[in-house]
């Protein structure tokens, strides 16, 4: 491992002068990384050498893993600068170059996610790749240390076939942006999607398909616009949109202090995520909240939508009023250790009253769900059940839970903060702006419909299949 002597200046690499808040959190790696341009292409082509290409984002958890075991290690390092033009690129920077060769690792198999580790010949065809890789090989998962040498050994000894690799990959991937079909073909699509997803829905526990479980917003977004539509089988629609809705407002993905909505759930049962927040995902989740209660007129999906707002408010919000891109998974080198709480914890911040009511609503345990003993925040009983476990009326238990709610609120912001992402991405700031728009439509219509107005509140099909707020329907 990479350890720098002491009163040594700093080492530092080409990202250093770089903008992206994730190039500079490799600038002091000993790999040897180049950002995306003409000079490490240039310099592929001159020494005829492979790319090793690293795509990743500032907030991901497996890139963090990935920088400390291997982009820190001098062994790796010394194997990727001698064989390899390294190259970094932040995904939120450049989402061309990202989307491009998540799509060719698609194609070869390799599944997706970040870290994206690619290879490519010098012309930047594709040849191999995958997520995370450890140093050395374990878990099931081939180790940079013996991957490294074997696919220089091909580049040098089977280079045809490498080219020929990458050629067919990338004559695929043209053929993916070809014309798009009439539309008597691309409604017989939306119905096979939704055939799917139907298939898919998990009845037990809300949303598709098994563990790890997304949000998936646009697999929500596209079934309630077949419910208001009219489109056959639009009420399953609707129940399997409201289904995972409830079990992602319930459980862990949910921040039951802070609002918002963390990455993914790594259960069936949604209840431990992956803790980091990312600004596009609170947007596009919350827009599905406005669509829940623009089709139910249900005051809980207003307010869970509300704290997806009061959230990036409060912790995503720039001084000059931009939004910031994410928020990181890990505080204190542990990931969740600022969100998850022992029964200590919360006994010594609330009291033995109040924190066992709330512990009870929550499922906080002795023993906890999480890692050290701590436990995520779920809604482990309903409201009516804690009531009736200490004797208290629905009111009162609602009124003290907040109280709780709001206390530890307190006390986890004096906690060390998970890393700030405080690029501002225009894109990300859109979608953020777009869902408050929509939520203050749909509550200035709710509101009116709440005092009696003559007019009622609907989900107008047309202009939820335009992606618009309904109004009030005199």
């Amino acid at each position: 491992m990479h350890t720098p002597d002491a009163g040594a200046p700093a080492r530092t690499n080409r990202l250093a002068k770089e903008k992206s808040p994730y190039l500079l959190q490799h600038a002091g790696n000993p790999v040897d990384w180049y950002p995306w341009g003409d000079e490490a292409f240039a310099r592929a082509r001159a020494e005829d050498k492979p790319i090793f290409l690293s795509i990743g984002y500032s907030t991901c958890h497996w890139c963090h893993v990935m920088e400390r075991e291997s982009f820190e290690n001098d062994e790796v390092a010394a194997v990727l600068n001698a064989h390899f033009v390294p190259v970094k690129v932040d995904r939120e920077e450049r989402p061309d170059v990202d989307r491009l060769y998540m799509t060719a690792m698609q194609a070869l198999g390799q599944g997706g996610g970040w870290p994206l580790n690619v290879f490519l010949t010098p012309e930047l065809e594709p040849f191999f790749g995958g997520t995370y890789f450890p140093p050395a090989t374990a878990m099931g998962r081939p180790g940079l240390l013996q991957l490294l040498p074997r696919l220089a050994e091909a580049w040098r000894e089977q280079r045809a076939e490498i080219r020929g690799t990458g050629g067919q990959v990338m004559t695929y991937l043209r053929t993916l942006s070809g014309p798009r079909g009439e539309s008597r073909e691309a409604a017989a699509l939306a119905d096979a999607c939704a055939r799917f997803l139907t298939q898919q829905y998990d009845e037990r526990f809300g949303g598709f398909g098994g563990a790890p479980k997304f949000p998936s917003p646009a697999n929500l977004h596209f079934l309630i616009r077949r419910w208001a539509r009219g489109a056959a089988n639009g009420e399953r629609a609707l129940h399997m949109v409201l289904g995972q809705l409830e079990a992602m407002r319930a459980n862990g993905i949910h921040d039951h202090l802070g609002g918002g909505f963390h990455r993914y759930a790594t259960d069936r049962a949604w209840r431990i995520p992956h803790f980091e927040k990312m600004l596009y995902d609170q947007a596009l989740i919350a827009d599905a909240y406005v669509d829940a209660f623009l089709a139910t007129q249900d005051p809980r999906w207003a307010e869970t939508a509300r704290g997806v707002f009061a959230y990036v408010a409060r912790d995503l919000t720039s001084p000059e009023g931009a939004f910031w891109s994410a928020e990181d998974a890990d505080s204190e080198g542990e990931e969740g250790r600022f969100y998850a709480w022992t029964r200590a914890q919360v006994m010594e911040a609330l009291g033995d009253k109040a924190g066992a009511l709330f512990a009870h609503r929550y499922g906080v345990t002795e023993d906890g769900n999480f890692e050290h003993g701590a436990s995520v925040l779920h809604e482990a009983h309903s409201l009516a059940e804690t009531a009736n476990e200490f004797g208290l009326t629905e009111a009162g238990t609602s009124t003290e839970i907040a109280a709780a709610r709001a206390k530890l609120l307190a006390v986890r912001s004096r906690r060390i903060r998970p890393h700030l992402d405080d690029k501002v991405i225009t894109a990300w700031n859109a979608l953020m702006i777009a869902a408050l728009a929509r939520g203050a439509r749909a509550w200035r219509a709710g509101s009116g419909a709440a005092r009696g107005d003559s007019g009622r509140v609907r989900l107008d099909a047309a202009a939820l299949a335009r992606g618009r707020a309904a109004a009030p329907v005199p």
